[in-house]
């Protein structure tokens, strides 16, 4: 992609200026957490030197100016992502909060004994463990849906699995520990022909994909900030306007009400059923300057340099004679999930690191699938709109020379 304007984007993220060891630094953990470019940044010092005040309570200037821009930061989510209206988009702390306040509020008023929830092989912890504790709450039973040694969801069998106990379908849009991607509208409509609600973990999905849901039909779609070249510690949850108003309120206090006396109390409506307390406003409006920066570049134009830049890695890395990549779908994000031949992925991120490489070695909060490929951990390089090729050339010289020195 000659026409890319790689050289501008690297300018507007300044920790990747910085040597680590002596050495450039080539930032390859964007699964864990993307860098932050400086327009967001300076929204963030902008917004606490000039217009910080508590929101949706004051009637003064600095109040108003904050609501006002916390609130068209849902707008732009809103458009984003196509949902129908802003009533629809509940502010979190991350993904993970927002899958636990559907299992919490959604699961416990949908969801009893003998029912089923589905989910894959190939999630996240996030989109397991509050399933886990939500059957061991109510009787209900947790299915898992196989995948192959590709990495990709055994269509079929996940058809199987759905049945008339099913009241939910759980899924990872795109797997955090492979990359694959998975046939969500596929899945959506297998499950809406027997009117199954479903939940789409997009935390992966987000920074690397034009994202619509009203196109998705999803129930349900979750993601965090920080992987969205936005702080940590705010998140999106998506879910449809009807869904959410027969939604139980998952926490009590400010904001989420509308009046309290001893006796009872009365709730807000949407969105802000859902939002108690004083929310986390500057990084809110923050993730509304990451979503226009990406906007301003356009998201297919990334994905396609994206994609281009996995392939180039792949084909490198299938030159490597001991290095085996772990998770080969066919429709895959810019992950490169591998492991090395008689050494530990501890080992590697280590050896990585001394030549300023950033990746990740671990089970990336997903241990079912290292249990599934037999392995304790990979070593994985997930790529951003920033990296290049050549940082590839320099990650895959490192992988070779540390092959040679291993022996």
């Amino acid at each position: 992609m000659t026409n890319y304007p790689i050289a501008k984007i690297r300018a507007d993220f300044p920790i990747l200026k910085q040597k680590i060891r002596n050495k450039d630094l080539i930032y390859l953990d964007n699964a864990a957490s993307c860098q932050k470019p400086i327009q967001v940044i300076d929204c963030i010092g902008n917004f606490y030197k000039q217009d910080y005040a508590n929101i949706h309570r004051g009637v003064h200037t600095l109040s108003q100016r904050a609501t006002d821009k916390y609130e068209q930061a849902r707008h732009t989510v809103q458009e984003f992502i196509n949902a129908k209206s802003a009533k629809e988009i509940v502010f979190v702390r991350g993904a993970t909060e927002a899958i636990n306040l559907i299992a919490q509020t959604f699961g416990k008023a949908n969801i009893a004994a003998g029912d089923e929830i589905l989910i894959t092989a190939m999630e996240h912890h996030s989109n397991i463990v509050p399933w886990q504790m939500l059957c061991a709450e109510t009787g209900a039973i947790l299915k898992v849906a196989p995948i192959n040694q590709q990495g990709e969801l055994i269509y079929a069998q996940f058809e199987e699995l759905i049945s008339a106990k099913t009241k939910l379908v759980s899924v990872v849009h795109m797997s955090n520990a492979l990359g694959s991607i998975n046939p969500v509208k596929q899945i959506i409509a297998a499950a809406h022909a027997k009117n199954i609600p479903v939940l789409l973990d997009g935390a992966q999905a987000i920074p690397h994909m034009s994202i619509d849901v009203q196109a998705l039909d999803c129930d349900f779609y979750v993601f965090s900030g920080h992987k969205l070249y936005a702080p940590s510690g705010i998140g999106v949850l998506y879910g449809k306007q009807e869904l959410l108003e027969q939604m139980p309120a998952y926490q009590g206090g400010g904001d989420m009400i509308r009046t309290v006396s001893f006796e009872t109390s009365t709730y807000a409506g949407l969105p802000y059923k859902f939002e108690a307390g004083t929310p986390n406003i500057v990084d809110t409006v923050a993730l509304g300057a990451a979503i226009d920066y990406l906007t301003s570049i356009g998201m297919e134009t990334i994905a396609a340099y994206e994609h281009e830049l996995l392939l180039y890695a792949t084909e490198k890395a299938q030159q490597i004679n001991g290095l085996n990549i772990i998770g080969t779908a066919k429709e895959k994000g810019a992950i490169l999930s591998f492991t090395l031949d008689n050494i530990h992925p501890h080992d590697i991120g280590t050896m990585l690191d001394s030549v300023g490489i950033a990746i990740r070695a671990g089970h990336h909060c997903a241990m079912p699938v290292m249990d599934f490929f037999d392995v304790p951990a990979t070593a994985r390089a997930s790529f951003a709109m920033y990296n290049t090729k050549a940082e590839v050339d320099v990650l895959i010289e490192a992988i070779q020379e540390l092959i040679n020195v291993f022996g």
